[in-house]
């Protein structure tokens, strides 16, 4: 279906922060941009949480509200700008207490609870780098990540410990210290502190040590297709890129009510859910719960939130209820709302419309941007099913690519590489302690995305696929290799194929196809049996959610797996060359 463009809403108020986009494209510097932002006093550098906190804290907004938490259990407790500055004074006194290092890495395993916000700015304050695992991964997973990372310190619950840490716990050397949050029962798990006595026998008046732009600040992962988990570094001066692209592909204001629905264990949950809104200096709304769509029309009525950040799964399962749910909740005080994290298909931009009285802006970037890089902006149309364009101070292109040599495509509508000028504050500066697989993602200054999309006639990009076999699962990126390794730890198994098969809600779920060594059946006994491994091991967000038995896989005369031909022959696509292929598959 050609889908007619939308045009620049009149719900929003007042000029969008991004006005006039060719103007600005033109004339926008970073430099200007780092000028908005106010530094260290006395020139000693930048650092992310003076810039999203102390700064605010010393100002007149001092009293304004920037995190409301939303309990599980219908509590709500806010937290001023002056008091989060206090309890991430705190945090970052107790962290130097304990012996740490600068540049030493502060994990969390924890859900949306207060002590993730405050363990991950006091940790910015502190010098230290703040590295977040989402709550729903499993053992393995979270030992990867906390190994590849040198994870110094772990912040979460006694539950989670003994589920999901305890158990690769003798895999963990570098981990010295454990702060537990929570009340519960403790007594088993040596070596643990309890975060509140750590943190409220700490002062509330912390100053921020000199802090170069350059110095590592965040540590997310991300997977690929092969090999383990990648930890993109990202510096602090990446705060310069939360902070305009906020403003300019949120709409982001000063006194806005916000709410990002990612979790922090995800990048967007962190750039977006943290840093971005604090240093526009908005109030944040975190919502404990999960997603419920009678809760989150509550949410979106109650706190009267301005700006709405979301993802497209979560769009398409509120398009299941229709138009009328929405239309009996007062959502009057929205005045912009986007999403990301995998494309957001046509009917969803229009779907905002007829339900919301607002078009959905879909947005583009990933772990490696760091920070939004494309998008559809309040001032510009909306082509339903488009990226956008990019950023002010961001080059996009299409190309074509063979081995290290990149040609730019000038034709519009073909089909190619999306890469980006490197250069941007928040580009990644590496994968930690894997300078070869970094290199690897440049050519000729560009950085390869391994997104492949195309550029319309008026400069719109349009999202076509991914270049290799990685996974994009409910916004979140899923490394087959990862799970190929958990399942063939079974005993069953002989070999494991995994890829994305289309899904209308989540963009794609994980499939697994399996072989099975002699002497084994394959029912659905043990069908459920790798199922049940595959959620112990990797947790219900990485494990596959159906699994195939086939008596051999497609490999090539190398041996390698042909996920390619895994999945073509699933979806009933050409299966192109196989030349390559094993005679005997």
């Amino acid at each position: 279906m050609d889908w007619k463009p939308i045009k620049k809403h009149p719900g929003s108020e007042g000029e969008p922060r991004l006005a006039a986009y060719g103007d600005l494209a033109r004339d926008f510097s970073w430099n200007a941009a780092r000028a908005e932002l106010d530094g260290l006093p006395g020139g000693r550098g930048i650092n992310i949480a003076h810039e999203a906190i102390d700064r605010h804290a010393a100002g007149p907004h001092a009293d304004r509200t920037a995190i409301r938490w939303l309990s599980k259990n219908g509590l709500t407790r806010d937290f001023s700008y002056a008091e989060l500055a206090g309890l991430t004074a705190r945090f970052a006194n107790a962290l130097t207490g304990l012996g740490l290092d600068r540049g030493d890495r502060v994990f969390t395993l924890l859900g949306r609870v207060p002590e993730l916000y405050v363990t991950a700015l006091g940790s910015l304050k502190g010098g230290y780098v703040f590295s977040p695992l989402f709550s729903a991964f499993g053992p393995e997973p979270i030992q990867a990540r906390m190994s590849i990372g040198g994870a110094k310190v772990l912040v979460t619950t006694p539950q989670l410990y003994r589920r999901k840490v305890a158990p690769v716990r003798s895999a963990l050397p570098e981990l010295e210290h454990v702060l537990l949050v929570g009340e519960d029962e403790r007594e088993d798990i040596e070596g643990a502190a309890g975060f509140e006595d750590l943190t409220g026998a700490a002062s509330d008046r912390f100053e921020i040590p000199p802090t170069d732009p350059e110095d590592m600040a965040l540590l997310h992962f991300t997977s690929g297709t092969t090999g383990r988990p990648k930890g993109a570094i990202h510096v602090h001066q990446a705060v310069v890129a939360h902070h305009i692209t906020g403003q300019y592909a949120l709409d982001l204001r000063a006194g806005d009510i916000f709410w990002c629905t990612a979790d922090p264990g995800w990048v967007t949950g962190t750039s977006y859910g943290i840093i971005s809104p604090l240093t526009n200096g908005a109030t944040v709304i975190v919502d404990e719960e999960e997603f419920d769509a009678e809760r989150w029309y509550g949410v979106l009525q109650a706190q009267r939130v301005t700006v709405w950040y979301t993802a497209p799964t979560a769009v398409r399962m509120l398009m299941k209820l229709g138009v009328e749910a929405p239309r009996r909740f007062d959502l009057s005080a929205l005045r912009f709302v986007s999403s990301v994290g995998e494309p957001l298909n046509p009917e969803g931009v229009v779907w905002g419309v007829e339900a919301l009285g607002l078009p959905i802006h879909d947005n583009w970037w990933q772990t490696e941007t760091g920070g939004i890089m494309i998008a559809n902006y309040a001032s510009m149309d909306i082509r339903p099913g488009s990226m956008g364009r990019p950023m002010p101070g961001i080059e996009a292109a299409i190309i074509e690519r063979t081995d290290d040599t990149v040609k730019v495509i000038d034709e519009p509508d073909t089909d190619g590489e999306l890469v980006l000028k490197a250069g941007w504050p928040s580009m990644f500066r590496g994968y930690l302690d894997e300078e070869e697989r970094y290199r690897k993602c440049f050519a000729d200054g560009w950085y390869l995305t391994g997104d492949l999309a195309r550029r319309d006639k008026d400069g719109y990009f349009w999202f076509v696929g991914r270049a290799d076999d990685v996974i994009k699962s409910a916004g979140h990126l899923i490394g087959p290799f990862e799970v190929e390794s958990a399942l063939m730890e079974h005993e069953a198994v002989a070999e494991a194929g995994v890829i994305g098969k289309p899904d209308p809600v989540i963009g794609e779920s994980v499939k697994a196809f399996v072989a099975l060594k002699p002497g084994f059946t394959p029912d659905d006994a043990l069908r459920r049996s790798l199922l049940g491994h595959a959620r112990k091991r990797l947790g219900a967000a990485v494990a596959p959610r159906e699994i195939e038995f086939l008596p051999g896989l497609p490999k090539t005369r190398s041996g390698k797996i042909m996920r390619r031909l895994l999945k073509a022959r699933e979806l009933g696509l050409p299966e192109g060359d196989t030349s390559t292929l094993e005679n005997s598959q």
